[in-house]
C-alpha cells in the first residue's frame, strides 16, 4: 500500500479517536443532570444520550465543521504534521484532565492543539484572527448565556407550577427531563462531532489537486456521530459527579431547566458556526439553577477550579500540539 495513504489512514484513525475520546470526556455534559436527579440510572443514561448524538447530523449543518476546517489556521498550510499534532494536543490534554477528573473543554483542546502545530509550522501568520476571536469569545459568553436561560426559566416553571402539588410536580418534570436531556445531546453531537469533520475534511482538502473546494463527504459525517456515540456509550463517570452533584444539588425541575438552557445555547451556536465548550455551557447552565435558589447553593470553589481549567486548556493543548508537530516530523515526513 502506498506510503502516503497509510499515512491518511492512520491520521484519520487519530482524529477519529479524538472523537470517541470527546464523547467519552464529554458524556459527562450531556448525562450528569439526568443523573444527578435519579431521572435515569446511569447505564440507561449514556444509551439514551449516545442515540441522541449520533442522529445529531439530521438536525444540523455544518458550519461549525466549516469554522474548523478553515476558519482557526489557514487551509493552505495544513499539513500531515499539523493535524498529527493538533490531535495529539488535543488527546493528551482531554486524557490529563479524565483522569484528573477535570471537566475541561474538548473543543478548546482541539483548537488548542491546531493552534500550537500551526504556529509551529508557519508562525502566527497562518491564525485565521476572525475565526479565533469568535471561538475564544465562546469561552465566556457560552456559559453565560447558559447561566442567563438557566436561570430565567427556574423562575418562569417555579411561577408556573407554584400551585401545583409538589409530588405532582417532581413527577411531571422527571418526564420532562426526558425531552431536555434529549435535547442537550443532541445538541452536543451536532457541535461537538462537527470538530473531527471538519479536521478530517481538511486533512483531505491539504491532499486535493489545487482548485478544489472545502467539503464535508457524507462518510465523514456520519463516521464522526458514530465514533462521539461510542464514546459517549462508554461514559465518563468520574467526570459526572462533579458535574452532577459537586457543584449544587439538583432537583428534577432544575436538571430540566439546566438541559434546556444548555440545549438552547448549543443549538444557537451550532447554527452560527461558533464551536462552543459543551461543558462550559452545562456547567454555566447549572451554576445558574444552583444560584436561582441560593448563591449559598452552589460550591464556588468547586465551579472556580473548574473555570481555571478552562482557561489554561487552550494554551496547554497548543504546547502540546507544537511538541507533536515536531515529533510527527520524524515519521509523517
Amino acid at each position: 500500500m502506498d506510503g502516503a495513504l497509510l499515512i491518511l489512514i492512520f491520521l484519520i484513525a487519530v482524529a477519529l479517536l479524538f472523537d470517541f475520546l470527546n464523547g467519552l470526556h464529554d458524556a459527562a455534559n450531556s448525562i450528569a443532570t439526568i443523573v444527578a436527579t435519579r431521572v435515569l440510572p446511569p447505564v440507561y443514561a449514556v444509551g439514551w444520550a449516545a442515540f441522541f448524538n449520533f442522529i445529531a447530523f439530521l438536525f444540523f449543518g455544518l458550519h461549525v465543521a466549516d469554522t474548523i476546517g478553515r476558519g482557526i489556521i489557514d487551509p493552505t498550510v495544513i499539513s500531515d504534521q499539523v493535524i498529527f499534532g493538533a490531535l495529539m494536543g488535543a488527546i493528551s490534554w482531554n486524557v490529563i484532565t479524565w483522569l484528573a477528573g477535570i471537566p475541561s473543554s474538548s473543543s478548546h483542546a482541539l483548537i488548542g492543539g491546531l493552534l500550537g502545530a500551526g504556529i509551529a509550522k508557519a508562525g502566527t501568520g497562518a491564525v485565521v484572527v476572525a475565526g479565533v476571536t469568535k471561538t475564544v469569545s465562546a469561552i465566556f459568553l457560552s456559559p453565560a448565556v447558559g447561566f442567563s436561560l438557566a436561570l430565567v426559566l427556574v423562575l418562569i416553571v417555579s411561577w408556573a407550577f407554584v400551585k401545583v402539588n409538589p409530588s405532582t410536580a417532581d413527577k411531571a418534570f422527571r418526564r420532562m427531563q426526558f425531552v431536555s436531556a434529549s435535547a442537550y445531546s443532541l445538541g452536543h453531537g451536532g457541535n461537538d462531532a462537527q470538530k473531527t469533520m471538519g479536521i478530517i475534511a481538511v486533512l483531505l482538502f491539504s491532499r486535493a489537486p489545487a482548485g478544489s473546494e472545502f467539503v464535508v463527504p457524507f462518510w465523514v459525517v456520519i463516521t464522526c456521530q458514530a465514533a462521539i456515540a461510542l464514546g459517549t456509550l462508554f461514559g465518563g463517570w468520574r467526570i459526572v459527579h462533579t458535574m452532577g452533584s459537586r457543584i449544587t444539588r439538583l432537583s428534577p425541575q432544575q436538571g430540566f431547566c439546566a438541559e434546556t438552557g444548555g440545549a438552547i445555547t448549543l443549538f444557537l451556536a451550532t447554527g452560527m458556526g461558533i464551536p462552543v465548550s459543551t461543558t462550559h455551557t452545562i456547567t454555566g447552565a447549572i451554576v445558574g439553577v444552583g444560584a436561582a435558589r441560593r448563591a449559598s447553593a452552589v460550591r464556588w470553589g468547586v465551579a472556580r477550579s473548574i473555570v481555571t481549567a478552562w482557561f489554561i486548556t487552550m494554551p496547554a493543548a497548543a504546547a502540546i500540539g507544537a511538541l507533536f508537530y515536531w515529533i510527527g516530523g520524524a515519521f509523517l515526513t
